[in-house]
């Protein structure tokens, strides 16, 4: 007789915060240098198609990871935030503080402060926010939203920073007063630490890249 096979452990998704401005430049702009660089490939003459292969080492890369690659991974356990040459893994027990100044930022227990560049801080956006709430607090002489309006609706008035800042302090607050999903053993012994990983598949392309470049200067 088989024993029963043991039920699955729950899995605990990733909320997942970026910037769909910072996507969509990436992409155009990394389509627009292709092109360019891509026709001196094919059409240039001597060495400009080595050059625009030297360039093209050297920029896609650097685009890729300061427009697509920023993004901030949240669950109940902790944050990841991958920037553009580093991936910082933190567990929410050691983290101190967010904020959002004229950059978002995670501040440690420890003093390590970290920006979140997938969260970047519009402070126009931030100033049409503010004259919007002050209208909406205008055509309410007696405060009936301040008591009766929902949450929700006073997020969506936030600028989107503000707001994605006010979403991580939410997991943040329910992680550390254990209202969240609690996981297995193993699970949690694995996230008890904060860790950084460099980006090496991005770092070492760029390099070469740049490495081609002054020596095809310096041989021209």
């Amino acid at each position: 007789m088989t024993s029963p096979t043991p039920p699955a452990e729950p899995t605990y998704a990733d909320r997942a915060f970026r910037s769909p401005a910072g996507i969509v430049g990436g992409v155009l702009l990394l389509l627009l240098i292709c092109w360019i660089g891509g026709d001196a490939v094919v059409r240039g003459d001597g060495r400009v198609p080595w050059l625009a292969l030297a360039g093209l080492l050297t920029v896609v890369p650097l685009v890729a990871a300061f427009t697509l690659r920023p993004v901030v991974y949240a669950n109940d356990r902790r944050i990841r935030i991958r920037n553009p040459f580093r991936t910082i893994t933190v567990p929410w027990t050691e983290v101190a503080d967010l904020r959002a100044g004229y950059s978002s930022e995670l501040l440690t227990e420890d003093g390590t402060k970290y920006q979140l560049w997938a969260v970047p801080v519009s402070l126009r956006q931030r100033k049409k926010a503010a004259r919007r709430q002050a209208r909406q607090s205008a055509d309410d002489p007696y405060g009936r939203t301040s008591v009766h309006a929902d949450v929700r609706d006073s997020r969506s008035r936030m600028a989107t920073a503000d707001q994605t800042m006010a979403d991580l302090s939410e997991l943040m607050e329910r992680a550390k007063t254990g209202t969240g999903a609690q996981p297995s053993e193993s699970s949690a012994s694995s996230e008890s630490s904060g860790s950084v990983r460099w980006a090496y598949e991005l770092i070492a392309p760029a390099v070469a890249g740049v490495v081609l470049l002054v020596v095809l200067l310096a041989t021209g």
